[in-house]
C-alpha cells in the first residue's frame, strides 16, 4: 500500500477484495483491512477506516461491486433492485461527501444502461470503479499542478498552512491541497507546511503529518487556535485545504475549523484556497445553506483514549463540517484550473454523472 516512491494509496483492491489503509490506527500504526462485503465497506466508512471525500466515494464505487457479487440472482431486475437496497446502505453513511453520491450515482447509471447478463453488470461495475480510482488519481495531480500556478510568487519558497487532511489518505493518490502542497515540494517552492492538529479527531496531526513525514515534507503541527497567531507574525505565506462538497455559489464545506481560518485569513490578507474535483461541486444547491453537516459522537470532544477530558453532566455539540462562504475564498483549484466562486457554474457542463 505504499509502493513506488513512498506514494500512498488508501484503496486499492488486490486479492479478490478491497485493501484500506486502517486510518483510525494512523500514526502509530500501520495496518490494512481488507474488506470482502459491501456491509463491511458501509462499516469502514461509517467508522472511519476510509474518510476524506474522494477516498470515500472510491470505496463506495467496490461497495457497490461488492454488493453486486453477493446478489445471487441471474433475473436482472430482481438483481437492480437489490442492487439499490446495497446503494442505500452505503449513501446512509455519510450525509456531507458529495463525492459519496456522485460515485454511487455513477456506478447505478452504469448498471442501468450496461446490456447482457447480470454478470455483464458486475464485470461492468468492477470495470467503473477501478476507472473512477485512476481517474481521481490523475485528477489529484492535476489540481496540484493548477495549485502552484496560483500560489503567491513572493516569497520564491512558500510555507503554506493546511486544515485537516486531504492528502494521498483522503483520495486515490496525491491528494488535493495536499497534492498542491506536494507539487509546490517537488518543484522546490515549499519552505514548509503547517498543519492544524484539527479537532476534535486531529487528523492534520495524525494523517497529514504522516503523509509529509513518508515523503521528507517539512512539517510543523500547530493547535487549531495558534492559526491567526501564526499569522499575525507573517508565519504563513497561503492557506489551502480541500472541501467535502461545494454549492453552485462556491459556498466550501469542510472540517470543522475551516471557516474560522478563512475569516483569519482574510483578515491577514492571505489568500485562502479551496482545492477539490470538479465532483465535489454539488449545482443542485444554489448555496452552502443547504449543505448537509453531520453530527458525530459526542465522545470525540470529550474523551481521548479511555481518558475523559470533562466533567460528567454537560452537553455536547460536534458537527463535523462547517461552511466557508464563497466571499472569503480566493479560488477553487479545480483539475480544469483555478476559478473564482462566481465563474464555478461554467464548469457545470464538465461534470459527468
Amino acid at each position: 500500500m505504499i509502493p513506488l516512491n513512498n506514494q500512498v494509496y488508501s484503496v486499492i483492491w488486490h486479492n479478490d477484495a478491497v485493501s484500506l489503509i486502517d486510518q483510525t490506527r494512523l500514526p502509530h500504526e500501520y495496518a490494512l483491512v481488507e474488506i470482502h462485503r459491501s456491509e463491511d465497506m458501509a462499516r469502514a466508512i461509517k467508522t472511519m477506516i476510509v474518510r476524506g471525500a474522494p477516498a470515500i466515494g472510491i470505496a463506495a464505487a467496490y461497495g457497490i461491486y461488492l454488493g453486486a457479487r453477493e446478489i445471487n440472482t441471474s433475473d436482472r431486475e430482481l438483481f437492480l433492485e437489490r442492487l439499490e437496497a446495497v446503494a442505500a446502505m452505503l449513501k446512509a453513511t455519510r450525509p456531507t461527501a458529495v463525492n459519496l453520491f456522485w460515485a454511487i450515482s455513477r456506478m447505478m447509471k452504469v448498471a442501468y444502461e450496461t446490456l447482457g447478463s447480470v454478470e455483464d453488470i458486475r464485470q461492468a461495475l468492477f470495470k467503473t470503479a477501478q476507472d473512477l480510482q485512476i481517474e481521481d488519481l490523475q485528477t489529484c495531480q492535476a489540481i496540484g499542478d493548477n495549485g502552484l500556478k496560483v500560489l503567491p510568487s513572493n516569497p520564491e519558497k512558500l510555507t503554506l498552512l493546511t486544515h485537516c487532511n486531504a492528502g494521498a489518505l483522503a483520495t486515490a493518490g496525491y491528494g488535493t491541497a495536499l497534492g498542491v502542497v506536494r507539487s509546490a515540494w517537488r518543484e522546490g517552492r515549499l519552505n514548509r507546511l503547517f498543519a492544524d492538529e484539527t479537532r476534535p479527531r486531529l487528523q492534520g496531526a495524525k494523517l497529514t503529518a504522516w503523509e509529509c513525514v513518508q515523503e521528507g515534507i517539512p512539517v510543523t503541527v500547530i493547535t487549531d487556535n495558534m492559526a491567526a497567531h501564526c499569522m499575525q507574525q507573517g508565519l504563513i505565506d497561503a492557506v489551502v485545504v480541500g472541501a467535502d462538497r461545494i454549492a453552485a455559489n462556491g459556498d466550501a464545506a469542510n472540517k470543522i475549523g475551516t471557516y474560522s481560518l478563512a475569516i483569519v485569513a482574510q483578515a491577514h490578507h492571505i489568500p485562502f484556497y479551496v482545492a477539490a474535483p470538479i465532483s465535489t461541486i454539488d449545482f443542485d444547491l444554489t448555496n452552502g445553506s443547504q449543505i448537509p453537516i453531520e453530527e458525530r459522537d459526542p465522545t470525540e470532544i470529550y474523551q481521548v483514549g479511555t481518558t475523559q477530558l470533562t466533567p460528567n453532566g454537560v452537553d455536547y455539540y460536534n458537527p463535523a463540517f462547517d461552511v466557508t462562504t464563497a466571499n472569503l475564498i480566493t479560488g477553487i483549484i479545480t483539475e480544469r484550473g483555478v476559478f473564482s466562486p462566481s465563474e464555478l457554474i461554467t464548469l457545470k457542463e464538465a461534470q459527468t454523472v
